[in-house]
Order: structure tokens, then C-alpha cells, then sequence
């Protein structure tokens, strides 16, 4: 399935530039509103963000160049039964990935059913050290970022699953508070579902996940340090839940048990929401290089002494190879058909598969099963020849790293650009939450590709972010 970018489906405008009845209100006030106005807010923007210390390190700059995110001043507006489609196709989704997780680290009855291949259990992604291990409520995917395009009218597909350590969520909040700095009116005008209490339903969540028998439990917010391209996300996060900000260094392990230092001596805790990958979370168990983690806290956890949110494993869930399987997983662990699909994918460890990629590879997006942040991948529409050729050659010697898809036709979003207001391409990730119920508030970070054509919206590869509005109704101006 091959679409021409040429047809993206516009958000705003239908066929004749009829304005569609979700961005009814907000046109009629852009169309009383001069572009050297938004220039100026968007200036105003910048500066507040600049204030509070909002950037992000973009790859490939000059060395340790850190910038803002462009942060654009159209919102992107969704209807209330759009959101409901979205919001029950994700958890959906997140309830089947963590039943996938909690069976794939016990039973492996989707194996033994041969839904999900055993080859499996080779992804480096995967962790022997986690096998039968149990966590708290089973679950594993405790803070996931679903990553969904549109390609029309009713037409949402899930692009990737994050389960790892997603991020963004910051950005979702501070969007919304500049906008309502920036745009009281607008605020007045539409009723706009409310997002500020996602820092307090995930504290909720994290509290939940405690060891049983833990009335009051310490939750501590774990970052790699001041170094990390999210670091302004961890702080931010940590200080809006009110929780303790720390590092490896600030904790220690001491019968069996975690502890953090302070200033009037250790004190246990009991859930770690960390930031920080497998690999360095513990130099016992996993990297012995690692300076970030905390020695024999993998041994700690594995015994139920504290609970790591999201679990040691999560990511054999969120590769892009496993991604093929989560509709199979709704089905067979649920009982549902999916309510969002898949972007189709071909596997090029299949040989059919790999034969028609290698053949239409100018057409497609070729992206690395466990690459992240838009690195790794080939858009072929929009690369060289030479280019295209470099990833053949990538493919052939090692086809069992890539998976490919359509060029998807993303959906167009208004966005204020030099010459006005124009379509640019945007995704969405709404943050699905897991404790005693899975939700997620109406809200998202929506990613804009800044550059006109562009399909890469990555905040790592320059792409912007703008508010979502998640509507309960239709107000009038």
C-alpha cells in the first residue's frame, strides 16, 4: 500500500476548502487574526520556553548544541468522538502488550501457539534475567507512548509502541500552559478537555504498583543526569509529582532493600519511575561500565523489593519487529479485534518480503527494528539515488535489522510558517497509563514536521511540537 504524499489528508480544510466543522470556531478567529501577531507570540513563546530551560540536543549539530523545540501556535484540534476511537484503540493496545510481556516472561503460550515466533527469545531486547519474575499486577508497560498517524476521514493507524522509557509527555503539558498564557480568548471560546492532571493520575498509577503491604510508598524519579537530551522532562516530571528527582548515585542497596540518601539519613523506596535504559541500570546485572545505575539493584528487584516503572524487558515489546504481532496479541490475549491497525509492514528476514522492499525501496520507509528518534531509517520518496542504494546495501547484509512500510500520506495539521498559515505533516502520541485501571488523559504531544514536504517529525531530527486540543464539544465565536 503505497500512498502519494501528494494527497494528505487536511484537518482542517475538505475538498473545496470547506472548513471542517471541528476548526469551524478557531478559522473564523485566524481570519481576524494578522500573521505579525502570531509572529510575536511565537516570539513570546520561545523566550518563556528559553526561561524555564526547555531544550532538547539535536543530533548532528555542533557538539553539545542544545536548541528549543519549535513550538508552533495552530493547534491541532480533535473532535471528542475522535478521541474516544483513539483513546480506546490505545488501551486496548497497551492492555495486550503488557499480557504479551508478563506470558513472554512466564508461560509462552503465544509461542507455543505460534502466533509470535520463538526467534523471539534471540532479541537482544529480551531478558533471560526477567523470566519468571513476578511484578506487581503484571504489569510491565507502566508509562507507554503510542505513536499514531492519520491518513484520512476515521483513518488512524498505530506507526510504533514505546515501552521502554517514551518521552514527550513534557511537552504535551508546557504546550498546553503556553497556549493558555498566549490565547485566553481562544479558551473561551472552545471547551477544551483539560491535561494538567497527568503528573497526578501517574503518580497515582506508580503508587499502585507498590510491593503489597506498603501503606505509604516512596516514589523516586530516576534520571542519567543532567547530560540527557530528556533531562528538562525527568525534572520537570519529578517536581510537578512532587516527588525526588535522583541518580544512581543517590542510591544504594542494603538488605535487600533500595535506599535513598538524604539528608536525615537512608530512606527505602519502593517504585523507581526510571528514565534510564536496561543496559545501565545496574553494572551487576547488565553494562559493567555503567556510572549511572545502582549496583545489585536488578537483585533487589527480581526479589520484590522495589518496583521499576517500566519493568527490566519491556523493550522486546516495543521493537519494531515484535510491533508486527500486537494485533494478533489483542486477539488472542483479549479476545477483541484490534480497533486501531497496523501501518502494513513488511519483515525482511522474510525472503518474499525482502524481494519486493529491495525492489521498491525509492517507494518506501525502511526503518531499523529496534532504531528510535528517526535514525537509521530511509524515506525513500524524498532520498538520492545514492542513498537508496547505501540502504540496499545496508539490507542485504543484514535483512533481519529492517522492516519497511508505505509511505503513509500523514495527515496535515495548519501551522504558522514564515509566509502564514499552511499544512504541515503531524503524528500523535497519546501516553497511555498502567496501575489499577490503564488510561490516559485527553491529550497528546503532537509532532509537526516544520520543513514543508517533510515527513520526518522527530524533535531529534528537527521536527516541532503544537498543543492538542481534545474537544468536548463544538463551542461558536
Amino acid at each position: 500500500m503505497t500512498i502519494n504524499i501528494s494527497k494528505s489528508y487536511d484537518e482542517m480544510r475538505a475538498s473545496g476548502d470547506k472548513v471542517r466543522k471541528v476548526y469551524g470556531p478557531y478559522t473564523d478567529w485566524l481570519a481576524s487574526t494578522s500573521h505579525a501577531h502570531l509572529a510575536q507570540k511565537t516570539r513570546e513563546a520561545e523566550l518563556l520556553f528559553r526561561r524555564v530551560g526547555i531544550t532538547f540536543n539535536v543530533y548532528g549539530e555542533d557538539a553539545g548544541a542544545e536548541r528549543l523545540i519549535p513550538f508552533d501556535v495552530v493547534p491541532r484540534i480533535l473532535a471528542a468522538q475522535e478521541w474516544q476511537h483513539l483513546s480506546a484503540g490505545a488501551i486496548q493496545r497497551v492492555r495486550a502488550l503488557n499480557a504479551f510481556l508478563n506470558d513472554l516472561y512466564h508461560g509462552q503460550e503465544i509461542i507455543r501457539a505460534g502466533i509470535v515466533p520463538a526467534s523471539i527469545l534471540t532479541n537482544e531486547m529480551y531478558r533471560p534475567e526477567m523470566q519468571g519474575v513476578d511484578v506487581p499486577g503484571g504489569i510491565y508497560a507502566h508509562i507507554a507512548g503510542i505513536d499514531i498517524v492519520r491518513t484520512g476521514e476515521n483513518q488512524f493507524y498505530v506507526l510504533e509502541d514505546n515501552l521502554r522509557t517514551p518521552s514527550g509527555v513534557s511537552y504535551m503539558l508546557e504546550d498546553r500552559k503556553m497556549m493558555m498564557r498566549l490565547f485566553p480568548e481562544l479558551f473561551r471560546r472552545y471547551s477544551v478537555a483539560p491535561v494538567e492532571h497527568y503528573p497526578q493520575v501517574l503518580l497515582n498509577n506508580l503508587r499502585a504498583v507498590a510491593q503489597p503491604g506498603v501503606q505509604d510508598p516512596t516514589v523516586v524519579l530516576m534520571t542519567p543526569g543532567a547530560y540527557n537530551s530528556a533531562y528538562f522532562e525527568h525534572a520537570f516530571l519529578a517536581q510537578q509529582m512532587g516527588i525526588e528527582l535522583v541518580e544512581g548515585q543517590d542510591l544504594f542497596v542494603r538488605d535487600d532493600a533500595v535506599y535513598m540518601r538524604t539528608t536525615e539519613g537512608p530512606k527505602r523506596v519502593d517504585v523507581i519511575y526510571r528514565r534510564i535504559d536496561d543496559d545501565f541500570i545496574d553494572p551487576l546485572a547488565f553494562r559493567a561500565d555503567s556510572m549511572l545505575g545502582v549496583p545489585g539493584l536488578v537483585s533487589v528487584y527480581r526479589n520484590g523489593g522495589v518496583t521499576l516503572a517500566n519493568a527490566i524487558g519491556t523493550g522486546v515489546a516495543d521493537d519494531k519487529a515484535t510491533y508486527t504481532y500486537v494485533p494478533e496479541m489483542v486477539k488472542f490475549y483479549l479476545g477483541e479485534e484490534p480497533i486501531l491497525s497496523n501501518v502494513p509492514t513488511w519483515k525482511l528476514s522474510i525472503p518474499d518480503d525482502r524481494r519486493y522492499v529491495l525492489d521498491h525501496l525509492a517507494e518506501l520507509v525502511v526503518k531499523e527494528v529496534q532504531g528510535s528518534g528517526g535514525y537509521g531509517m530511509l524515506v525513500g520518496p524524498t532520498s538520492s539515488k545514492q542513498q537508496v542504494e547505501d540502504f540496499r546495501q545496508r539490507i542485504l547484509a543484514n535483512p533481519n535489522n529492517y522492516i519497511a512500510q508505505p509511505t503513509l500520506a500523514l495527515s496535515t495539521c495548519p501551522t504558522l510558517v514564515e509566509q502564514g498559515v499552511a499544512p504541515r505533516h503531524v503524528d500523535l502520541r497519546p501516553f497511555v497509563l498502567s496501575g489499577k485501571t490503564v488510561s490516559l488523559v485527553p491529550g497528546a504531544l503532537c509532532r509537526v514536521a516544520m520543513t514543508e514536504g517533510s515527513l520526518v517529525v522527530n524533535s531529534s531530527q528537527g521536527g516541532g511540537t503544537k498543543d492538542t486540543w481534545v474537544l468536548n464539544e463544538v463551542a461558536s465565536c
